[in-house]
């Protein structure tokens, strides 16, 4: 099987992936959901693993329109023994499984430790011991960079995480460099932040504080606005899907890690009225944006110079898909 040309574009996809073997952890989540679909349409094999745990964002509904096209192993990622002969023959490995709460990491470090640091460890041995010709493409998060020091934060901004996710979250992804450095494992990682779109968990804020806004808005409860004046920016779920597509089908993207994200920011207070507009009803609280100067805007580099693929995928409208959202990855492809 021939992978796509380092300048893949998404008509490219189905020759890379049509009769390929790939592997999904963290599955029946939102973005591995979304991924999990996509492999399909583009005519590949999909496994899908997931421990579904009662606090993460899985959920079978997501995959619901491919369950009869997929293999799902409800298998937990820390569980060693299984791990190789599911890794086995697989051209692909989306590598999504994690523990996605800060607050969470906080309060029980050992289990986001388990989670994000050691069992992707173990991941990555398994493969070198079992199948080291598989493309591996990693879920990190922006959320490692901390606090900007400078705007737009971009790859080469130092790594200070906050938390103990973050400080997880860099280490697993860290494991990938060095695995794929020392080893030759064809790895990268896709630094993510803010994705939204169906499938997204709305009960709490485990996953993202968009998702608590939309239950509070439907249900007719307040949002809770603290300023409102941050700004942010978002990523709708296919098109990071997408991303991870690219970023397996671009040899030269192996062994570095980018930063995923939309080239708009929108401020709290803005994304708040939009919501609310789009629902036709709702309302919002928060304390005066003065109380709030300290602090720090969040903007993130995605560079237009080095993309995987010119290809942009631009949402407007209503709904979810209010405003606009695109999907760039600064890569070394067209370098």
């Amino acid at each position: 099987m021939a992978l796509a040309s380092p300048a893949a574009t998404p008509g490219d996809l189905r020759a890379a992936f049509d009769g390929s073997r790939a592997l999904v952890t963290g599955g029946l989540g939102l973005i591995g959901s979304a991924l999990a679909r996509r492999l399909v349409e583009l005519g590949a094999s999909v496994t899908i693993i997931d421990a579904s745990l009662p606090e993460s964002g899985a959920n079978l509904r997501n995959i619901e329109s491919i369950r009869e096209r997929v293999q799902l192993a409800l298998v937990d990622v820390r569980c060693t023994d299984q791990l190789p002969e599911l890794l086995r023959g697989h051209d692909y490995l989306f590598n999504l499984a994690a523990q996605v709460s800060h607050v969470a990491s906080m309060s029980d470090p050992i289990t986001d430790l388990d989670i994000n640091c050691r069992a992707q460890l173990t991941l990555l041995e398994a493969c070198r011991r079992v199948n080291p010709g598989a493309v591996i493409v990693f879920a990190s998060t922006r959320q490692i960079y901390g606090r900007p020091e400078y705007l737009p934060v971009d790859e080469r901004h130092p790594l200070c995480p906050v938390d103990v996710n973050g400080v997880n979250k860099m280490a697993g992804e860290a494991f990938h460099v060095v695995y794929s450095n020392a080893f030759g494992l064809k790895t990268s990682a896709l630094r993510l932040t803010n994705t939204y779109g169906p499938g997204m968990r709305i009960k709490d804020a485990r996953q993202t504080f968009v998702g608590i806004w939309l239950r509070n808005i439907i249900e007719g409860r307040p949002i809770e606005i603290w300023g409102g004046m941050q700004k942010r920016d978002f990523t709708y779920v296919e098109d990071v899907a997408e991303a991870f597509l690219l970023a397996a089908t671009c040899p030269q993207a192996q062994a570095h890690a980018f930063n995923l994200g939309g080239d708009r920011v929108v401020s709290l207070l803005e994304l708040a009225e939009m919501l609310i507009a789009t629902n036709g009803a709702g309302f919002s609280r928060g304390t005066p944006a003065h109380r709030y100067r300290g602090l720090l805007r969040r903007r993130w580099a995605v560079s237009p110079t080095h993309r995987l693929a010119s290809a942009r995928y631009a949402r407007t409208g209503a709904g979810a898909h209010a405003g606009l959202f695109s999907r760039q990855l600064s890569s070394l492809c067209l370098s």
